[in-house]
């Protein structure tokens, strides 16, 4: 006889490429060890666990004992091995190719170390699209696991999603289990007794009912106050025991079993989705308040209850809408995977050395794919600076690989142009064997990504500060901070003072931004973005063009926008050399009235160099210590600034010629701070450093105004490195 209720329990452990070996501990301490202890206690609880790539390979490194452990369960029958997309990335933005690599990599490296069979797999962040049926067949997966929102988007009611079903396209067939809000909701944040009262409901209704849980396993421990709600006060001992106890009638099954022993319900075509909160969260600040305002309407009122379902929100790809950063993050990933397309494509006369190059490229471009710092919504995701550099770091190490397995060595330049970012308009790469410099005509003439090609880095992995529809509550402050979904809860803060921070850009926080203020303008306003933008070229088109000579490349800009009215042509160079880390830049005013006196500050980012801590500073010509690097500094007739950060080994140099006309640099220092959501409460994020000089331009005789800027990035560990060379050399 069939059991009165069918219970498939499914965990998804995960840690995002770089996050710190710290974190990734204490959330084994606090989570993943002490659920397997208890797992190991209680037999007759069967599960099944997906442990994402990039925390497989960690805890290989770091507990390999760990996944012995686990391993001993799979043979016994109590844990089924789910697998996925190796490093986690959203399925939907990724192309086929790199969809079934990545799914293929993790099911051979799980039934490699763990000794199973993968037929399943768990969907990162559950993001569907109707077109990765075909690629997750092709990769060999049989099953998959969704939420019920995508089921009740496609029309089918509740009583309808208490088993799995089919979902097919072009030709192949896929089955999905749909996951249940409501244990999401109650595990582990209701009584235990809750889970049970709810399967029994299940099981009245129809007997063989099917129950899916799946969700984060940090929610057993990482999640705020949950350690000592799950293992200390003993919520997940209570809550094993009596699934234990009621085993009579509530039989623990393996995702695979059910597929192998039950038939499908039928066959659902599956609408783009993601669980509810995500489809929130994509939306603009007001649309998200609204959605989840109508969510809560028709939650309150009868004659709309059967509409709910279909308030789906949007599509988890305007993430890149919402945050350009996003889209900058994607589409470098994208130029890397078009590159190694077509390295594969000559794949078999690679061999040795560049076929390891090539697999190598691979494998950082997967990691460059990890969803978590693409998006945000409750946890800090494209907010915290560590995950968007360890993207960066991944896909300039995929280029550099991809270099060597085609054979290129020596100094070189070049420049190439494409829409690289897919809006529709024209950029260009001025690139060397040192620097790849990414540049935005139509967007202000900015320089968008600067790579520091031997150690990793994007100079420019900035965020802008932007509004979001928790802001709401940060400025209630403390204490006063309301969650919109639940009035009932109090939001933390991490920090004092948080609702005086609150602040939003007004352009790019890139480099090579052009700013025209008033004569008058004091560092406090240019600070706090008081200033009122008296020109048109911060964000408007430049005309590009490139100057080709033998082993240098200039990317002339060239803009005739006006300021208060007064018409004038800017253009703008930036000169780059094979072998160099030094860009030459060049600005020039042309057709200047002779009256004419007007405020010029070019605005420079630098990101991924914390604000305060050891080893990064500020310093001036003469190598004076300046401050910390989330110093406010306001200077005159400056010829040098340096920005050091010691542990990249970065040691960024912007020097100034004298103008044409008039007196040498002021500099503005400030650093950029947003206020963002995390799971722990709202905090205050380090962004970036901004460094703007600036000048009262005044015109020459003939209407013109000039100035030079070099911008050198020296590699300190490299320079240490050949210091020590040199001494050794000169001992002998």
């Amino acid at each position: 006889m069939s059991p009165a209720v069918r219970l498939v329990f499914v965990l998804h452990d995960h840690q995002p490429v770089g996050n710190f070996d710290g974190v990734i501990e204490q959330a084994y301490q606090d989570s993943y060890l002490p659920f397997l202890e208890l797992l190991e206690r209680h037999p007759g609880i069967r599960l099944a666990l997906h442990t994402s790539g990039p925390l497989a390979e960690w805890f290989d490194s770091h507990h390999p004992d760990y996944l012995d452990r686990i391993a001993r369960l799979v043979a016994e029958r109590q844990i089924e091995i789910v697998g996925g997309a190796f490093y986690e990335p959203v399925l939907a933005m990724l192309p086929a190719r790199d969809r079934i690599g990545q799914i293929r990599m993790s099911t051979e490296w799980l039934e490699r170390r763990l000794k199973t069979k993968v037929t399943g797999m768990w969907v990162a962040e559950r993001v569907w699209d109707p077109g990765m049926t075909r690629d997750i067949a092709a990769a060999g997966i049989e099953w998959t696991i969704l939420d019920d929102s995508h089921f009740k988007a496609a029309g089918l009611p509740d009583e309808q999603l208490d088993r799995h079903w089919l979902t097919e396209g072009d030709g192949a067939t896929l089955a999905v289990f749909p996951v249940s809000e409501h244990l999401r909701y109650v595990i582990p944040f209701a009584a235990p007794e809750a889970t049970i009262d709810h399967l029994r409901y299940l099981a009245s209704r129809r007997h063989g009912a099917l129950a899916v849980f799946g969700d984060d396993g940090e929610k057993f421990g990482v999640w705020p106050d949950t350690r000592k709600a799950c293992f200390e006060e003993g919520w997940l001992e209570t809550f094993f025991g009596l699934l234990e106890a009621n085993a009579d009638w509530i039989q623990m099954c393996l995702p695979s079993e059910v597929v192998r022993e039950v038939p499908p319900a039928g066959t659902v075509w599956l609408p783009e989705c993601s669980y509810r909160e995500m489809m929130e969260w994509v939306l603009p600040p007001e649309s998200q308040l609204a959605c989840i305002e109508a969510r809560k309407t028709c939650g309150s009122d009868p004659r709309l209850a059967s509409v709910a379902r279909f308030l789906r929100g949007g599509s988890w790809r305007n993430f890149r809408m919402r945050y350009p950063e996003a889209n900058e993050m994607y589409s470098r990933m994208m130029a890397v995977s078009r590159r190694l397309e077509r390295l594969a494509a000559v794949q078999p006369a690679l061999t040795g050395q560049a076929a390891a190059a090539l697999a190598e490229a691979t494998q950082a471009l997967y990691r460059g794919q990890c969803n978590c710092a693409y998006w945000h919504g409750a946890f800090g995701g494209i907010y915290l600076p560590h995950l968007r550099n360890a993207i960066y770091h991944e896909l300039i190490a995929a280029d550099a690989a991809a270099d060597r397995a085609e054979g290129r060595r020596g100094p070189w330049v070049e420049a190439t142009t494409d829409d690289y970012d897919f809006d529709g308009r024209t950029e260009v790469r001025l690139s060397s064997d040192g620097l790849d410099a990414w540049i935005a005509p139509a967007r202000g003439g900015m320089l968008y990504e600067l790579d520091l090609r031997d150690q990793e880095h994007n100079l420019l992995a900035t965020l802008d500060r932007r509004p979001e529809a928790y802001h709401a509550q940060v400025l209630a402050g403390p204490g006063n901070a309301r969650s919109v979904v639940d009035a009932s809860q109090v939001a933390k803060f991490k920090q004092d003072g948080l609702e005086r921070m609150v602040r939003y850009d007004a352009s790019r926080r890139k480099s090579l931004v052009d700013h025209f203020w008033d004569c008058g303008a004091e560092a406090e306003q240019i600070v706090a973005g008081t200033a009122m933008e008296r020109g048109d070229f911060a964000a408007s088109a430049y005309e590009a063009s490139i100057r080709r000579n033998p082993g240098r490349i200039q990317v002339l800009l060239t803009r005739a926008g006006n300021v208060w009215g007064i018409p004038f042509t800017l253009s703008k160079a930036v000169t780059l050399e094979a072998g160099s880390r030094t860009l030459e830049i060049a600005y020039k005013l042309e057709g200047l009235p002779r009256d004419f006196r007007q405020h010029l500050a070019v605005e420079f980012n630098f990101a991924g160099m914390p604000d305060r801590a050891e080893g990064r500073f500020f310093y001036d010509d003469t190598r004076r210590n300046l401050g910390a690097l989330g110093s406010t500094l306001d200077l005159a007739d400056v010829r040098t600034l340096g920005l050091v950060d010691d542990w990249l080994g970065i040691d960024a140099r912007l020097s100034f010629a004298e103008p044409s006309n008039g007196l040498g640099a002021g500099l503005w220092t400030f650093p950029v701070q947003s206020v963002s959501q995390s799971e722990g409460g709202f905090e205050l994020v380090h962004q970036s450093v901004v460094v703007m000089p600036h000048w009262i331009v005044t015109p020459d005789a003939d209407g013109v105004w000039k100035v030079a800027m070099r911008l050198s990035i020296g590699n300190l560990k490299a320079e240490s490195g050949q210091r020590r060379v040199d001494r050794q050399a000169a001992r002998v």
